[in-house]
């Protein structure tokens, strides 16, 4: 066993001892501590980040970040111990909310880390009326499904943020904020729990970063590093369905990959789920790509999975599929959360297990991380991740309870969110097709 392992395997240990005494919960009520010290402003900060924003800033052009962007700067869990009275609280306007819901702080994470502010602290924020406890972290991994978290992040553009978010999520509307004037808006954040959320961070680090440099994933193919397979469990004809990251956004290095990738498998019909057509079409050299000659949805789908809007808009690009002809590829920005929803849901319709299921789905973390099988960290992230979100949204304990029918779940889901019995039809005998013939002649 290497040393990178052994000290891998140590450090799950360690945090599987820590839960019996120091794991706490994100999202879980709790009052903030009575004697904190006065309230820090971002003003008081200013004069400490000003110089690094304006380098930061002026390296490269802002870029749209969206909610599946993770951290190229991922943090540690403090190894000094403070506590929670002695961590002053800090008020800080809103810089920006996105599409996604995500809250962007008008402080940095640099400030909030010489406040005393630290991946693993459990925090209280209050905006307005409503209060909220989460953790900090660096990934959206860092909590299951539909958990809150306080993001240290880098967004794709280089700007260190603070970030408050739910994986998979939106916390504007959470929060009761969507829509309104951000400049009507005071976020305050207090220490609920110094390194009170330790033990569960640890189990969700997924041990490495994903890179945008090609060269730091030496055994995959490229399609692999683009993140772009066949659906290949049961029901599906050969050929048929594909998932991959964007084959058109630059914003993690994967999109001449996932290009070519989808060339070679004779791709004819495309959904994206993560942009608008404009901003599709607006990528650089987009008129130049394969992508560019296939008949394109481009669906803007939120993160979200749970919203009317979501289902309404997954129900029309569900018809819009089985009115074209295939090869298909389905994609978002990653290929992991949306896509692997979707693919998901898809599978099940197909006839596919909970166990065909999760393997399709974790891939994804092999291609981004490294994360096998064998890892640790797999079947938390499973659970935490897909299985959790196929079981909410077809109303069962668990995708693996024995009576869980998960073709059946499917086809009632489906026509929970406005899909007629003949459409579904139509959609699983397309997705049945085999275009394995069409990649031969070729």
């Amino acid at each position: 066993m290497s040393e990178r392992k052994i000290i891998k395997f140590l450090g799950i240990v360690l945090a599987l001892a820590m839960l019996l005494s120091a794991c706490s919960l994100p999202g879980k009520a709790k009052p903030a501590p009575a004697a904190n010290p006065p309230a820090v402003t971002e003003t008081d900060t200013k004069a400490e980040t000003a110089e690094k924003t304006a380098d930061t800033e002026a390296s490269e052009e802002a870029a749209e970040a969206t909610g599946e962007d993770v951290s190229e700067t991922a943090g540690e869990p403090a190894e000094e111990t403070t506590s929670a009275e002695a961590v002053p609280s800090v008020e800080a306007s809103v810089a920006q909310i996105k599409d996604s819901g995500n809250i962007i702080l008008a402080i940095g994470p640099d400030a909030m880390r010489g406040l005393g502010y630290e991946p693993a602290d459990v925090i209280l924020v209050k905006i307005g009326t409503a209060e909220l406890e989460m953790p900090i972290g660096t990934n959206y991994s860092d909590v299951d499904t539909g958990e809150p978290v306080c993001l240290f992040k880098t967004s794709s553009s280089g700007v260190d943020q603070v970030v408050l978010a739910v994986n998979i999520g939106n916390m504007a509307s959470l929060m009761g904020i969507a829509g309104e004037p951000i400049d009507s808006l005071t976020v305050s954040v207090s220490m609920a729990e110094k390194q009170g959320y330790a033990a569960g961070y640890a189990i969700h680090q997924l041990g490495a970063q994903r890179s945008k440099d090609r060269a730091d994933y030496p055994d995959l193919s490229d399609a692999e590093y683009a993140n772009f397979r066949a659906v290949e469990t049961t029901g599906f004809g050969m050929g048929t369905l594909y998932r991959s990251s964007s084959p058109v956004d630059p914003a993690l290095n994967r999109n001449r990959e996932a290009d070519a990738a989808m060339q070679l498998a004779l791709v004819r019909t495309v959904i994206n789920l993560a942009n608008s057509e404009e901003t599709m079409k607006g990528f650089a050299d987009y008129n130049l790509t394969y992508y560019s000659q296939c008949s394109v949805l481009a669906l803007n789908m939120g993160m979200d999975f749970f919203t009317a809007e979501f289902e309404t808009k997954l129900a029309d690009g569900f018809r819009w599929l089985a009115a074209h002809e295939g090869p298909y590829l389905i994609h978002c920005k990653e290929g992991k959360d949306r896509t692997g929803f979707i693919a998901a849901v898809l599978e099940c319709l197909m006839g596919a297990d909970a166990d065909e299921i999760v393997a399709d789905y974790m891939l994804t973390y092999r291609n981004f991380y490294g994360i096998g099988p064998d890892s640790p960290q797999y079947a938390e992230i499973s659970a935490g991740n897909i299985e959790a979100s196929l079981s909410k949204a077809f109303g069962v304990g668990s995708i693996r309870d024995e009576n869980a029918d998960l073709q059946a779940c499917a086809e009632a889901y489906l026509e929970r969110i406005g899909m007629t019995r003949d459409e579904i039809t139509l959609l699983r005998e397309k997705l049945a097709e085999d275009y394995a013939g069409l990649n031969a002649a070729a």
